[in-house]
């Protein structure tokens, strides 16, 4: 029995920063953005979105599609949850009206967060094959205006309908992990932005690929040309870049050629959206879906990394006609139709997104009609209302 991605579900907020711009603001050449980091835009989080409306928003792409009462299980992944004790997907299962039977909580390893709560829908699903599970990866990265992680922020959420007979992808099994008590980055309790050792990070994560993928290949007896394309966590895109080019360094010009154009793809909307912590793995998968021509049954390799440090690697088969379960034009048209803020604006939205808004005092959204928000506080416990 296959059990795998049946749908898949984005959401982004409706504002956006433009790279060049932010660059400009800095003293920085822009072409240390858009080059050195591999970013073009990233979008923004006001005070009225965050992990549980993006998380509804992005389900409500295919939930009219799905049976409900088949759902035994949510697992949200996020490390920007809204409360210490009350987990995220309880106020998501509430607006999108599941059953009451269905088993939820929230799971946190930094951006590792949406894999392990796969792992786990994956292995439901295979004991429960009649019953389906929700997967969401839903952050807001932030690291403070005008520092040195400012270039890597972002906002959106990925939702997933796992369940037997996928219609997207497969899970194959087996994988491989790798995991150590390491402080490249974290987030303290008394702080909203998150602390980060940029470059030991970065050759962690590059250090936590190798061994991952050659244990995964080791296992397996795959090889890297089996792979139709090989999908990478991108805080930025040139983090996941610099492991595709170790990964493919020995392959035939044929090889290299596919799983070079098959990155490119895979990154397109994370250069628009930016880093999603938990989602940015599956937002380059979506790219890559929505962005690139894929045989049946091409071999996806996916790396999934949470500082920390956890990392793990594993694959999945393309289903034939995946195209059909797929929301292109209605993902691109959300990119697209984003309000590009000045660089003054933005860093006001920033700082009052920071700030607990006042108690029974009602936010207002100027989201698009049928998109949920949060509406403040009543009480002390949190609104959400659909536009």
């Amino acid at each position: 029995m296959q059990v795998g991605i049946d749908q898949i579900g984005f959401y982004t907020p409706n504002k956006y920063v433009d790279m060049v711009d932010l660059a400009k603001a800095r003293n920085e050449d822009p072409n240390k953005f858009l080059i050195g980091i591999g970013q073009i835009r990233m979008s923004v989080a006001d005070q009225t979105q965050d992990t549980v409306s993006m998380g509804i928003n992005a389900t409500l792409r295919y939930l009219d599609q799905i049976e409900r009462k088949k759902v035994g299980l949510l697992i949200v992944g996020t490390e920007s949850s809204v409360d210490q004790s009350k987990s995220a997907s309880l106020f998501i299962k509430s607006a999108l009206e599941l059953p009451a039977n269905v088993r939820t909580f929230e799971v946190k390893e930094a951006c590792f967060g949406m894999t392990a709560g796969i792992m786990i829908a994956r292995d439901y699903v295979r004991l429960h094959p009649h019953h389906s599970a929700i997967v969401i990866g839903s952050d807001i990265a932030r690291y403070g205006v005008n520092t040195g992680g400012e270039v890597t922020q972002g906002a959106g959420s990925i939702s997933m309908l796992i369940k037997a007979d996928p219609q997207i992808l497969a899970i194959n099994n087996g994988h491989s992990s790798h995991s150590e008590d390491i402080n490249d980055f974290w987030r303290p309790n008394d702080s909203a932005v998150a602390v980060v050792d940029g470059k030991y990070s970065k050759n962690v994560y590059l250090d936590f690929f190798k061994h991952t993928f050659k244990d995964y290949l080791r296992q397996t007896g795959i090889k890297t040309s089996d792979f139709t394309a090989l999908l990478y966590h991108l805080p930025f895109v040139k983090m996941g870049f610099k492991a595709n080019e170790w990964a493919i360094t020995d392959l035939d010009e044929k090889a290299k050629k596919r799983l070079t154009e098959n990155f490119t793809a895979a990154a397109i909307y994370g250069k628009e959206v930016g880093n999603i912590y938990t989602a940015s793995l599956y937002l380059s998968l979506l790219s890559l879906l929505e962005n690139a021509k894929l045989p049946a049954n091409a071999k996806i390799g996916l790396f999934s990394y949470g500082s920390g440090a956890m990392g793990e690697f594993y694959s999945g088969q393309i289903i034939e006609g995946y195209e059909k379960n797929l929301h292109a034009n209605a993902d691109q048209t959300m990119i697209n139709r984003r309000q590009k803020l000045t660089i003054p604006e933005y860093e006001q939205i920033f700082n009052q997104a920071l700030e607990f808004p006042q108690d029974n005092l009602e936010l207002q959204s100027d989201e698009e009609n049928g998109n949920w928000y949060f509406a403040g506080t009543k009480n002390r416990i949190r609104q959400y209302f659909q536009k």
